[in-house]
């Protein structure tokens, strides 16, 4: 108690001795280790003077004196002025989850991306007509003759590697890596930062059968030998 100026010490023996009923010199022995306040030292004084004038006074001032507790030197005793809960002074918020529900949230945003889609293609479809070819004709086989756009990778593949290898094989392979990618890859993460091996193979994948099927479309001609388009032109329809 050092530190606090006394004016406040003695605001606070005399507030804490009129809610206790306690007398302010044993307050104030509790707080500051038995040592008087400097407003009441002419007081003491006149009162060491009655004391050798009338003898029931040095009865009674021993046992003030001995009612006080002892407070071991060294010892800073402290106030508890109040306490404040935290509510009272922190804002609480919820937390944001990664959780909607699936009506209304979820079903209405994919009802409305099928209504757009839908609108396109009506659209699309007014403007455009379908490129449909003639009758197939079993005598006259189109040269050359391509899959659709879909399978131009596999077509592809079949005129670098064996038919067993290129259409069995590697695909085999990809579907069989598809479907153990859950158990390999446990990282629960959706940063792409955190995700560098997966992108990587993803896009290894996706740009390897872009590129396939690129080739397949427009730089295979007749017999479906490798030529440039803005040479010999394109050998694709849709």
């Amino acid at each position: 108690m050092a530190n606090v100026p006394e004016h406040l010490l003695r605001r606070s023996a005399e507030a804490k001795a009129k809610a206790t009923g306690v007398p302010f010199d044993q307050v104030w022995a509790e707080m500051t280790g038995g040592a008087a306040p400097a407003a009441a030292a002419a007081p003491a004084a006149t009162a060491t003077a009655t004391v050798t004038t009338t003898a029931p006074v040095t009865a009674t001032a021993p046992v003030a004196a001995a009612a006080a507790p002892a407070i071991p030197e060294g010892v800073r005793t402290q106030r508890l002025l109040t306490v404040v809960k935290a509510r009272a002074i922190q804002q609480v918020k919820k937390e944001p989850t990664d959780k909607v529900h699936v009506w209304p949230h979820l079903l209405a945003v994919e009802f409305v991306a099928l209504l757009v889609v839908l609108a396109l293609l009506i659209v699309f479809s007014i403007f455009q007509d379908a490129p449909l070819l003639e009758l197939a004709n079993p005598n006259a086989q189109p040269n050359p003759s391509k899959a659709p756009w879909y399978f131009l990778g596999l077509q592809e593949l079949l005129s670098y590697f064996d038919p067993q290898i290129a259409g069995v094989l590697i695909p085999g392979l990809g579907l069989a890596g598809l479907a153990i990618v859950p158990f390999i890859d446990r990282n629960r993460s959706t940063r792409p930062s955190d995700r560098k091996f997966a992108i990587m193979m993803f896009t290894f994948f996706v740009v390897a059968a872009a590129i396939l099927t690129i080739i397949g479309s427009f730089y295979r001609g007749k017999g479906f030998n490798f030529t440039f388009p803005w040479r010999d032109g394109i050998f694709f329809d849709l």
